[in-house]
Formats: structure tokens, sequence, C-alpha cells
């Protein structure tokens, strides 16, 4: 079979690299920058497992900014364009998603067109009503951020928004290309599918902002919170996973997922969906105010990733902590191995991990790693395990 991917993200490389392991692949992109480096060999996007593969080589992937070339006799169309949500209209922006579909249509008329990026619930069944069709499906993605190969890999199950013989087709691709074998495969219907992308994502921002607010009590009463996590994870039915305290959710996903859900329910009775959101709000209000309270004359923000092997600045919750310690009038500076130049928004950026520990006489991370273990007592954080 050939498959074109549209999009060399995160999803879409992950994905592309996944099905060239036993298709042919072409992967279309309009960054001719990001087709020249995965043609030679080389990630556009930090995650180990893709930079390794493609270093090896990959036979069956070719990348163009080629729309006729990529979609000609192709049996899917799998569409991985960002989908950035736009706080003015209260939605994803679907502009791109929307393109490449319409260009799959006349391109490659036989084939499938397989939705991979996050879209509103019913975008799938109005896209296909408003191009005359029913050959477009959703099937959402579960990765994370430099463990997207990884993921595709290892899925934890596999969603395919249609009950028809393509769908399930598709499905079965993605199931043979993984490593693991009886995969679960669950096929139902479009919105469905989307809503359960939705959901999936918030509550995982849920728990995020629960281990958060727990860990915000016991910083105002002065309480063990590594303690009181451990305790409260040690019940089976909650589980010892992404329980780490943090900065706040951020990202890629969790933030505009929980936004986009939230306007889904614009005619539906809810409280939880925006008691996520206000939570990670006031999060970020709770660290800063805690990083104010030791009274520093200068402090260093290490790293503006997320996490570790990752390269996403984008909604981070650092960026976040940053925005409230300027509103609070602090003097700050950054160390960002992933920018150049002198400054950041107008933050000294000092490139000299060294120079960076010495100047700064509080330093924030939202990950402890070895690098600082050296400063350890200069350094405030919430990771009380050590992982992401």
């Amino acid at each position: 079979m050939k498959i074109t991917v549209a999009g060399i993200g995160y999803v879409g490389l992950s994905i592309a690299l996944l099905i060239a392991r036993r298709h042919r692949v072409v992967a279309l992109d309009v960054d001719a920058a990001r087709v020249a480096a995965v043609n030679a060999g080389r990630s556009p996007v930090k995650d180990a497992e893709i930079e390794a593969m493609l270093a090896q080589g990959v036979p069956h992937l070719q990348a163009t900014t080629d729309a006729a070339q990529a979609m000609a006799d192709a049996d899917f169309v799998v569409i991985a364009t960002p989908t950035s949500y736009d706080p003015e209209t209260d939605r994803f922006d679907t502009a791109s998603v929307e393109a490449v579909a319409a260009s799959a249509r006349q391109l490659a008329p036989g084939a499938t067109i397989v939705v991979r990026s996050t879209v509103p619930v019913g975008f799938t069944d109005a896209l296909n009503a408003r191009l005359g069709t029913d050959r477009i499906l959703f099937s959402p993605e579960f990765l994370r951020e430099g463990r997207a190969l990884h993921d595709n890999l290892h899925p934890s199950r596999i969603v395919v928004g249609a009950r028809s013989e393509p769908a399930r087709r598709f499905g079965e691709l993605l199931r043979a290309a993984a490593l693991d074998p009886d995969v679960p495969l669950l096929l139902c219907d479009a919105r469905e599918a989307e809503a359960i992308k939705l959901f999936a994502n918030t509550f995982l921002a849920l728990r995020v902002a629960f281990f958060n607010e727990l860990d915000s009590y016991a910083m105002a009463h002065g309480l063990n919170a590594r303690d009181i996590v451990q305790g409260v994870c040690l019940d089976p039915r909650i589980g010892a996973h992404y329980n780490n305290p943090s900065f706040g959710y951020g990202g890629y996903c969790l933030p505009k997922d929980t936004r986009q859900l939230l306007a889904n329910y614009d005619r539906v009775p809810q409280n939880l969906i925006r008691a996520v959101i206000d939570a990670n709000t006031t999060r970020m209000d709770v660290i800063a105010d805690a990083v104010m309270a030791r009274k520093p004359a200068r402090i260093g923000i290490f790293r503006l990733v997320m996490k570790a092997g990752s390269d996403n600045f984008r909604d981070s919750s650092v960026a976040g902590v940053i925005e409230r310690l300027r509103d609070r009038g602090a003097e700050l500076a950054i160390h960002e191995p992933r920018l150049s130049g002198t400054d950041y928004r107008g933050i000294p950026l000092i490139a000299d991990l060294d120079r960076f520990k010495r100047d700064c006489d509080l330093i924030v991370a939202n990950r402890m790693t070895p690098a600082l273990r050296d400063v350890a007592e200069k350094v405030f954080t919430r990771d009380l395990f050590g992982e992401n």
C-alpha cells in the first residue's frame, strides 16, 4: 500500500515511521527544511526513537513538499497538521486539516482520508458533508512528547472513528505495525472518537491538577508532600502513576484540549472541566508566590521546555510562571540551550550553565536534573520523584 502522511511534526512523523516499517509512505509538509531533514535522515523534532530510526535509514519513507506527488495513487491520506486553539473563537483552528482534506479529495479521489489532528466533536461529520463524501475518518493519537514513536510502536489502544471496512483496514494497519501483540482496537462513530481524545486528555489534566493541588496544600501547611502522594497512591484504584507535582500542565495537547472540551460543553451543565482549567491557572500563581516568598535578588529559570526529552515551549507552565514572576517585579535570567541570542522576550539568556548557577541566587526548575545537583540548595522545584 501507499500511505501519504500530511504534517511532519510529532504526530505525523511518528506514524509515518510506524507505517513505513511495512508499507511505502510519502510524508508531505509545507516546510522545505523539515522535508530536507527527514530525507537526510535527521529528525526535525526532539524524540530519541525517531532520531535513531531516521539515522539508521528508512527505505520506504520519502518526504516532499509536492502534494500531487505525495497523494497520487494513495490508499490512505493521513492528516496530522497542527490545530492550535483559537481563544477568540473557542475552537481549534482546523484550517490546515480542511485544506489538506480538500486537496486529497482532488488528488487522491480513491483514498480514505484519516484525520489524526485533534478536532472538535462533530468536525469529521461536518467535513464529510461539506466535501460530499463519507471517506473521511477520525483516528485520535495518544502520544507523549518525546516518546511519540515509542507510543505508536507500543500503543495502549487504537481508536478509529467509523465502523466501515476502510476504518477496520486502517486500524489493522496500525495494529500490524505495532510491536505489541493484541493491541485493543475500537471502532466507533466519528463523534465518539473525537470525544474520546478530548476526554482522555482532560482526565490526564485533571490528574495533574489534583496532585498539584495536593502539593499546594502540603506547601501551605508545611507537610511532606512526597509522603502524602505515596500514601494516597498505594490505593490500587488510584495507582502510583502520573502523580509527580509540577508547575502545571502544559505543552501541545492538554491546555488546548481541555479548553476545547469546555467549549463543547457550551449547552451542557458542568463544573469539573472549568475547575481543571482554573486549577492550572491557580497552581502557577501558587508557584510564583512561593518563589517570591524567598525574597531572591535574581531568579534563574532553568529550561523553558515542559519536561526532559522535549523541545516544546508552547503553552509551557514554566512560561506561565515566568509571566507571573515578571508581574511581581522579579529580576530574571534564563538558561535554555535550545535558544540563541542574548534575551528571550526581554529576559537575559545565560548560555553558560556555570555562570548561570553562579549569578542566580535562586534557580527555578520544573524538573530536577543532575546538572543542578551541585547547587541543590539554590533550586526551587516541586519535582518529588525525579520523573516527568
